[in-house]
């Protein structure tokens, strides 16, 4: 009887590819204010579209509304986005990104990207693309689990 190897759960692989990636980013982002957490994600969202509102990027982004918040005033404290009054809805935000963030938002990028590769390193370019594809699957498989 052939004995079955040990399957390492994907959730704790993701979870310490996640750790160690946030660490390597959040060095990469110290010289310009944005540091641990997920402040970065909060911002290259609100560069993708600028006025939505905080709820929308709560919603958009699966974090709660505490994090969100917290992101957000940490980001608007450093010069990177303005909260303004959604005019259609008095109790929400609207967030805009700052001259500041747009003038960023290149070196953002190219630091982001710059993470990826060292992510990727030891894939060849199919394997990459397959293990985007197979991750997106999996990401889809767990919303469709939420609803």
């Amino acid at each position: 009887m052939k004995k079955r190897a040990y399957k390492e759960p994907i959730s704790r692989l993701l979870s310490i590819i996640h750790r160690q990636n946030q660490k390597n980013i959040a060095k990469l982002l110290q010289p310009y204010g944005i540091g641990g957490g997920h402040h970065y994600i909060f911002l290259i969202n609100v560069l993708k579209k600028p006025g939505i509102n905080q709820d929308q990027l709560t919603c958009e982004l699966k974090f709660d509304k505490a994090t969100t918040a917290r992101s957000i005033k940490q980001l608007e404290e450093l010069g990177y986005v303005d909260r303004k009054i959604d005019p259609g809805d008095r109790r929400s935000y609207q967030l805009h990104p700052t001259e500041k963030a747009l003038q960023f938002d290149p070196t953002l990028r190219s630091l982001l990207e710059q993470a990826n590769r060292k992510l990727t390193r030891g894939l060849t370019e199919e394997e990459e693309v397959e293990l985007i594809m197979l991750l997106q699957k999996v990401n889809q498989a767990s919303i469709q689990e939420e609803v």
